[in-house]
């Protein structure tokens, strides 16, 4: 069961934005070595003509990178929860080519989930509405005048914010950067956590206790329109958080959702309040790989601009990770992970 702390939550995954400031042991460079293998890997699934999404670990061997990354994932679990791993020559390949590498190197950290309804496996974060006059968004008409869908804040170029996404661990990629802005906003929930309990215990219960969400983007997926989740759970020591204020916000317009107190409200300020406080921004370079676990960490974004021509449209290449070393979760999470028992294959969205 979720339990309520009265104490602070210690550990690595702790951590201020003036942390990784004054440290950069959480950034680790793709070694010559780890390229030459990737290289290789490549080679070999090319000339077997493996399509990405049917690379299995085992088709793309890593013998010494794998070693490197077994120790992410295992900062990811048990330290901050943040990982930037930097260097991957993404220049050399194509988006094809690119997609086979990052798949490949996603399958010795975890299993893929599936991140819509439809069957996105990696997930194109771009402006759509400037590349496409659109968002894809099938099964969802965006209404004008309507409140913003959450993937329609994604795949745009407006800001995003701080929430979690429905995985354990997300990965992305950063393919091309925008002419300006699109920085990159992450923070310890964990932190948050504390923040609250020391100003306003108060409301720290509140968000151990449920509040209602939608679940846009499982439209082919659930019986629901709505479930229910604390915001922040614990249980055998181990923390855990699913937030993002947009799914809230939106089932407040669902018939019989009970109605956010002025108090439930109050928490959710709080939090965002704390999370701009304490976070950290970075810009992400071609050739980063960004890793999170949301667990642990939200994400989020400022607003950014393209430039086509100059080959500056912002491209992220997006993974969702369920990992084999995951923790355990409080009884009653099924509602939004399937499963809540350690390592389980959880998170992504159900396809019909």
């Amino acid at each position: 069961m979720s339990t309520v702390t009265a104490r602070p939550i210690t550990g690595p995954e702790a951590w201020h934005g003036s942390d990784l400031v004054r440290t950069t042991d959480w950034i680790r460079p793709i070694s010559a070595a780890a390229i030459d293998e990737i290289d290789r890997a490549l080679r070999i699934v090319k000339a077997r003509g493996v399509a990405w999404r049917d690379i299995r670990r085992e088709d793309f061997p890593l013998p010494g990178f794998s070693r490197d990354l077994a120790a992410v994932s295992h900062e990811l679990e048990h330290g901050r929860g943040v990982v930037l791993l930097r260097g991957l020559p993404v220049e050399r390949y194509t988006e094809d080519e690119l997609r086979q590498v990052y798949w490949g190197i996603g399958a010795h950290l975890g299993a893929a989930r599936f991140q819509n309804a439809h069957g996105e496996l990696i997930g194109d974060v771009r402006d759509e509405l400037r590349a496409y006059g659109q968002v894809n968004q099938p099964g969802v008409e965006q209404k004008p005048g309507e409140p913003m869908t959450s993937r329609y804040k994604a795949r745009s170029s407006g800001p995003l914010r701080f929430h979690t996404d429905r995985a354990d661990v997300v990965g992305l990629l950063c393919v091309r950067q925008a002419r300006r802005g699109g920085i990159s906003k992450i923070v310890s929930s964990v932190a948050i956590h504390n923040a609250i309990l020391e100003r306003r215990p108060d409301l720290l219960m509140l968000l151990h206790q449920d509040y209602y969400r939608t679940r846009e983007g499982e439209e082919l997926g659930g019986n629901r329109r709505w479930y229910a989740l604390p915001v922040f759970g614990v249980r055998d020591g181990r923390f855990t958080s699913q937030y993002s204020r947009t799914f809230v916000e939106a089932a407040q317009r669902i018939d019989g959702i009970p109605k956010l107190t002025a108090a439930q409200d109050e928490a959710l300020d709080m939090l965002a309040e704390i999370a701009e406080e304490l976070c950290f921004e970075m810009e992400l370079q071609a050739g980063d790989i960004q890793l999170l676990n949301n667990h642990v960490t939200y994400h989020a974004r400022t607003a950014f601009e393209d430039d086509a021509a100059a080959g500056r449209d912002r491209l992220l290449f997006r993974l969702w990770l369920s990992m084999p070393n995951s923790r355990a979760l409080p009884q009653g999470f099924e509602a939004l992970w399937g499963s809540v028992e350690p390592g389980a294959l959880r998170g992504g969205i159900a396809q019909a």
